[in-house]
């Protein structure tokens, strides 16, 4: 069986690219950076390091690269090839992949392969695989094809797998812990794979990964930024952050457990899980990393503000959601652009104007207690 991945960096191999292998595919990387794609066309296989006390390695094999940039027609004929195509590229990368995905699946409904497959984008959004075929019917010339031979199920992915340098390219870290979850129902493949969860409905795991793990991370890596620490494992060694961690978690909790009926117990122990893989200290996660891209956090969609709003609409005050909220508008990363959009933003217009564009929130009350935590917040950054 042969996979095609975009994106070779460190969650396309050591996250999918390890379930993939497990399940006996061969599998194409397709990817921009030269080195990666260079070095796996080369050596065909590469080592996953699972950042624990036995630092267990996995070597996989079976496995090349494609650089989509420079051989466009071989990405193309890989996916006519192919029995299942995944992407861990980045939210906003897809839109630009897109049209050569389309071309790959137009080209197999002109060769009539009627074999069907699944297109699954492995990314921290929701909706991620929805929001692709929406990109991919914009270029193709083969809708039907893609309505009756292509599957777009949406998935939720969930490993921690940190910025690392090392001198083999391949060589990648990553904790032990991960989850795949996918929405079976709008699957077309008959493929199921080892070590992925098939579920019915999808945005109960959705939620309660965006608005646990991704709200929690960011909450260590806003916080922790406050009080001058740059690794994840550095400031979950400070009480103050683990207790604005447990409290932010406590709020987001209260909404799903209400929202999706989540076992109260059952959540719990999920909370302490993640407080514990947040503890890892053989992952040296940089706060830099987790904190980037401030303004697509405060989106509205997004595990901050889309929480708020939803306790809010249930009479509920997330106090430490709002406190957090407010630490991001005051964090400063002079190399991160969006987080200098932000500060330019701050400087040249009214706080309440700001907080609308940034978070699309309208709502004067919730606006108001979002203007007080930036105003404490750019008090205690001071």
């Amino acid at each position: 069986m042969r996979a095609v991945h975009f994106g070779a960096g460190n969650i396309g191999r050591g996250f999918i690219g390890e379930i993939l292998a497990a399940n006996g595919f061969e599998i194409t990387f397709v990817d921009v950076n030269e080195t990666i794609i260079a070095a796996l066309q080369q050596r065909k296989s590469y080592t996953i390091e699972l950042a624990d006390e036995d630092r267990e390695q996995i070597f996989i094999e079976h496995v090349t690269g494609i650089n989509n940039a420079k051989e466009p027609d071989a990405v193309v004929q890989a996916i006519v090839e192919a029995d299942i195509l995944t992407t861990a590229i980045g939210p906003a990368v897809l839109p630009r992949i897109a049209p050569l995905i389309a071309k790959g699946l137009d080209q197999r409904a002109i060769k009539k392969k009627e074999q069907a497959i699944d297109v699954i984008a492995c990314e921290n959004m929701i909706g991620g695989s929805t929001f692709l075929k929406e990109e991919v019917e914009k270029y193709s010339q083969q809708l039907a094809y893609l309505e009756n031979n292509v599957g777009f199920p949406d998935a939720a992915v969930d490993r921690i797998v940190p910025m690392q340098q090392h001198d083999d390219p391949l060589l990648v870290q990553v904790e032990p812990f991960c989850e795949w979850v996918v929405q079976e129902t709008t699957m077309k493949s008959v493929l199921r794979l080892q070590g992925v969860q098939y579920v019915p409905d999808l945005k109960p795991y959705i939620e309660r990964k965006l608005f646990s793990v991704n709200t929690g991370h960011a909450t260590v890596a806003y916080t922790g930024a406050l009080q001058g620490y740059e690794t994840i494992d550095e400031a979950m060694r400070d009480h103050l952050v683990v207790i604005q961690l447990k409290s932010v978690l406590e709020e987001t909790g209260q909404l799903l457990v209400a929202k999706w009926d989540f076992d109260p117990d059952e959540h719990e122990q999920y909370i302490e899980k993640i407080i514990q893989r947040f503890k890892n200290n053989y992952i040296s996660d940089a706060i830099a990393r987790v904190a980037r891209t401030p303004l697509r956090k405060l989106s509205a969609q997004e595990r901050f503000i889309r929480p708020v709003l939803e306790l809010q609409m249930r009479n509920v005050q997330p106090f430490h959601l709002y406190e957090t909220i407010g630490m991001i508008f005051n964090y400063h990363d002079p190399e991160d652009e969006q987080s200098q959009q932000l500060r330019e933003l701050l400087e040249a217009a009214n706080l309440s104007q700001v907080i609308t564009e940034v978070t699309g929130v309208e709502d004067q009350r919730i606006i108001e207690k979002i203007k007080q935590n930036i105003e404490k917040y750019a008090y205690v950054a001071a």
